[in-house]
């Protein structure tokens, strides 16, 4: 699974405060500080930071009770005289009590996406549409805004928290008369229903196709012996990620990886094209209700990018010379198809992955499915421990026999290795099982944030779908799975080093298109051949590290596929943004073949419904895909600096802590850039990481 399509940073709400969770009214609470260590690992009875177990109605009750709450606190706010106003108990109690929700209610829409039990797990889809609906609530209240604009700001860190408060406010219409504003309101609680259900129609997609042995001939057996078989003795493959690459990368039989394309293009595709389509639609009407002239103009109003202009000015300035470089490998593809079939006379999409595993084979003279030995999943997890360690200067260890809510979960604990304090916790999950959210992300749980007691310790999941571990064989990970657990550790990172005092500002809270800075510059470890070689140990043996000669012809051949895999940054990019610039209603579908063909000069296979699966348009992305590649501009700036003093240096690894992880939101992306790099960051470093000549404009 490539990131740059299939997984994405899952955030609770679509508020630019990320609202994440500590659950203070359940058995899982946790309430750890900074200030001292505590006894033990500091965690409840349960060993859990959160409540991870739940009976039927549970979830419901807690959310309500949840809401109760916070709604008694936010009236209890506004009833505050004039006169008795202060930025204490106005401003900072506004702060406190969203994110004493946010801490109480994330734990509870995690359960949607994670849950074993159907039932519960719908309970966990329902809290967070009432959570859309609350958050919507609440910013267009205009008893608490009126209360908070009278504020007054006694220092920076301050200023920072009002202004990003106002700005969340004024973004949902506060400015409006009260007739626009109840409009607004009432589409923004549809909008959050209809991007809930699409993603739970996801999570809840069971789609499967029946192949037999023939039919699957060139799939390694260590991912034929994954896939259930029926007593014909065919075997059902599910679009899930690791059953969908082992077919797309491997089976020799073309009309086998045809199925699987057409299969995994049409996820969905009787529901969600149409909650799609509804939500660009209603997304604009919103943005005109609030004086916008697109959801784009909207969205990006506030970003490092600042407006649409110079999204599709960034856009433009990378498409050509990406679409050069696509053209160009689709032309080395074709040879190698006719190596195969000399009567080939195009490149099918269900064709390019599978070629271009081949195309490795011989330039680089190296097997996919053996490198994979020497990188089993606890080794790499192990040896990205390390190596974070050494940068930021933290330890992790397991929490025992901690209370989780699948058994293949595990929990970590994270401690500053100078000085021993707990600085959060970390849950992986990391395996595919039936109901589960099917790509890969970094959920927040528990914010980190200033309280009464001290500092309150954050905490993160990741959600993976790697292959399973089997009872005689390890999960064992490409180079390229490596890389997106070193990315998605990336957004654990930013999330769990924060010092930032006010939730609002902590963590990835951060501008949008700053967001996957962090997590795309810590991916490119995996990429280094020194530090390659020493996450590695050969799942037989765990002594025996992949060969030096072995693990530099894997990361020479890094950018054989760049131009497809670049290729669809850009058309997923280019698609949302005309998504969001229509001034009426789209064809979804119609877009997508569009904006394809205008990169690759090819149309999609007719009907394939690309957008009923892609997520990140109903998963807080919309109008914000482009942040990859603008994210991507930023990360390799970083990844030089580190490139000049060692991959490994502490000196620059805790520069990077200090200057851009432990800041979330406190000030803003080009800033912290700035503080880290000594300069105005530029596109050069990107574009020779990709191998392509800078465009002069």
């Amino acid at each position: 699974m490539h990131k740059d399509s299939n997984k994405f940073l899952r955030y609770s709400f679509s508020s630019i405060i990320i609202l994440t969770v500590i659950l203070l009214m359940t058995a899982g609470c946790l309430q750890n500080t900074r200030d001292e260590e505590p006894a033990g690992t500091g965690l409840p009875e349960k060993n859990s930071p959160i409540q991870t177990h739940y009976s039927p109605g549970e979830i419901t009750q807690l959310a309500e009770e949840t809401k109760e709450a916070a709604d008694a606190s936010l009236n209890a706010i506004a009833e505050i005289t004039p006169e008795k106003r202060t930025f204490d108990n106005t401003a900072l109690a506004f702060e406190r009590t969203m994110m004493d929700y946010s801490d109480a209610i994330g734990p509870l829409t995690l359960m949607g996406y994670v849950y074993p039990d159907a039932e519960i797990a719908a309970e966990g889809t329902s809290c967070e549409e009432s959570a859309n609906t609350f958050e919507t609530g609440v910013y267009t209240r205009r008893e608490l805004y009126d209360a908070l604009k009278e504020q007054v700001p006694r220092n920076p860190e301050e200023a920072r928290l009002y202004s990003v408060t106002i700005r969340e406010f004024e973004k949902n219409g506060l400015e409006l008369p009260e007739e626009k504003l109840s409009e607004v309101r009432e589409m923004k609680n549809r909008l959050g229903q209809l991007e809930t259900r699409y993603s739970a129609n996801l999570n809840s997609d069971n789609t499967t196709l029946e192949f037999t042995a023939e039919e699957l001939a060139g799939v390694p057996l260590s991912s034929v012996e994954t896939f259930e078989q029926t007593p014909q003795g065919t075997y059902l493959v599910t679009t899930k990620s690791p059953d969908y690459l082992a077919v797309m990368t491997y089976a020799g039989d073309e009309k086998t990886r045809m199925r699987m394309y057409w299969a995994y293009n049409n996820r969905q595709a009787d529901t969600n094209t149409a909650l799609l389509e509804e939500a660009i639609l209603l997304r604009q009407k919103i943005a005109e209700a609030l004086g916008y002239s697109t959801w784009a103009d909207y969205k990006t109003d506030g970003r490092m990018a600042e407006n649409t202009s110079n999204v599709m000015e960034f856009l433009t300035s990378m498409k050509e010379p990406i679409k050069e470089k696509y053209t160009g490998e689709m032309r080395e593809l074709l040879t190698v198809k006719r190596s195969i079939d000399p009567e080939a006379t195009s490149v099918s999409p269900w064709d390019i992955t599978y070629l271009l595993n081949i195309q490795k084979k011989e330039q680089y003279a190296y097997d996919e499915e053996k490198v994979r030995e020497y990188f089993p999943a606890d080794t790499v997890l192990q040896g990205l421990f390390r190596i974070y360690g050494t940068l930021f200067d933290i330890r992790f260890s397991e929490v025992e026999n901690a209370s989780v809510w699948s058994p293949d979960v595990r929990l970590y604990e994270v401690k500053n290795a100078t000085g021993n304090e707990t600085i959060g916790y970390m849950y992986l999950d990391l395996y595919p099982r039936e109901g589960k959210y099917g790509h890969f992300c970094a959920y927040p749980l528990i914010t980190g944030r200033l309280k009464d007691d001290g500092y309150s310790v954050p905490v993160v999941t990741i959600i993976g779908n790697f292959h399973k571990p089997e009872e005689e064989r390890p999960s064992l990970l490409t180079v390229t799975e490596t890389e997106t657990l070193f990315h998605e550790a990336g957004h654990a990172m930013h999330f769990l080093l924060t010092d930032a005092p006010y939730g609002s500002l902590s963590g990835f809270s951060v501008e949008w298109d700053f967001v996957e800075t962090p997590s795309q510059t810590l991916e490119e470890w995996a990429w280094d051949p020194e530090v390659l070689r020493s996450i590695s140990g050969h799942y037989n043996d765990s002594s025996e590290k992949i060969p030096v000669e072995l693990c530099e012809r894997v990361t020479d051949a890094r950018n054989v596929g760049s131009g497809n895999k670049y290729s669809r940054l850009i058309i997923n990019s280019l698609e949302d943004m005309r998504f969001h610039t229509a001034a009426g209603p789209v064809n979804a579908t119609e877009v997508w073949y569009q904006t394809y063909e205008d990169i690759t000069g090819t149309r999609p296979p007719a009907g394939t419904h690309q957008p009923a699966s892609f997520g990140h348009m109903m998963g807080g992305y919309d109008a914000g895909y482009y942040g990859y590649l603008w994210s991507k501009v930023y990360a390799m700036e970083i990844v030089d600096e580190f490139k000049e003093s060692g991959m490994t240096n502490q000196t620059t690894g805790m520069k990077f802590r200090e200057e851009i992880l432990s800041k979330g939101n406190m000030q803003d992306g080009m800033t912290l850039l700035e503080n880290f790099l000594g300069r105005e960051p530029g596109p050069e470093a990107l574009y020779k990481h990709l191998g392509i000549e800078e465009q002069q404009t």
